[in-house]
């Protein structure tokens, strides 16, 4: 199987004699990819949910961020690293498949999503009830979180332009809405603390579905490029002997 680059950046595979159909097996593996982030997007967001549940009485979802349900020496942290670690992971695996779609400014600003909320993951905020922490492990998650941040809105914004460039109206109203709660949130959450919890749960849930969104129509299709799934299909059954 012989592996080629075609015009705009697109992957195109030929079967080679006595190979295997390239096309549909890329396909194939893409859309197993997807289905793969769309399993670890679920649990992630599902331990994010369950989180405040192993949380001391005086934590609130509202007033508390996920964040603080991942803080330093709190019993039954565990659980919401596990979904910020799971979030980074998952997002990584999505961008790996994506980047033809998305463009390659805005797959490696995915990439960097992935990066720090892993790092968000592994460096943990200080608790809210006061006790003692360590203040070089809060600064680098406090790095970590805004990294994440600024990656998700200027990587929705660049898929955005590049999806633009090849298909006018190629941006969708997800886009928009993602692009908005990254600036209205932050500013919200400056404004209204006492409400923090509440509001960065309704970005992580936009940022759940954009990304939901971009698997499924990688997993409805399979393809490289935005555009191109029934041209790679049709090539897949020429190269298919017996087709």
């Amino acid at each position: 199987m012989s592996v080629n680059v075609a015009s705009g950046g697109a992957l195109s595979l030929r079967r080679e004699p006595g190979g295997r159909s390239g096309p549909g097996a890329a396909a194939t593996a893409r859309r197993r990819i997807a289905a793969g982030v769309l399993a670890g997007l679920c649990l992630s967001a599902a331990a994010l949910a369950a989180a405040p549940s192993l949380m001391p009485t005086s934590y609130s979802w509202v007033a508390q961020t996920t964040s603080e349900s991942a803080a330093q020496g709190v019993d039954g942290a565990w659980l919401a690293r596990l979904g910020f670690l799971l979030f980074g992971l998952s997002v990584t695996a999505l961008a790996f498949v994506a980047a033809g779609r998305w463009g390659r400014w805005s797959a490696a600003l995915h990439y960097g999503f992935g990066a720090f909320m892993a790092a968000a993951a592994a460096f943990s905020t200080r608790p809210w009830t006061g006790a003692g922490y360590n203040p070089t492990e809060d600064a680098l998650h406090s790095v970590s979180a805004t990294a994440v941040g600024v990656a998700f809105a200027a990587g929705v914004v660049t898929a955005a332009i590049h999806r633009r460039a090849r298909r006018p109206g190629g941006q969708t109203a997800l886009d928009i809405v993602a692009v908005a709660a990254s600036v209205v949130v932050p500013l919200g959450m400056s404004a209204l603390p006492d409400v923090d919890g509440a509001l960065q749960r309704t970005m992580f849930a936009v940022a759940y579905g954009w990304y939901a969104l971009a698997a499924l129509a990688i997993l409805r299709d399979g393809s490289v490029v935005l555009g191109t799934g029934r041209q790679l299909a049709d090539q897949g059954a020429r190269d298919t002997p017996g087709q």
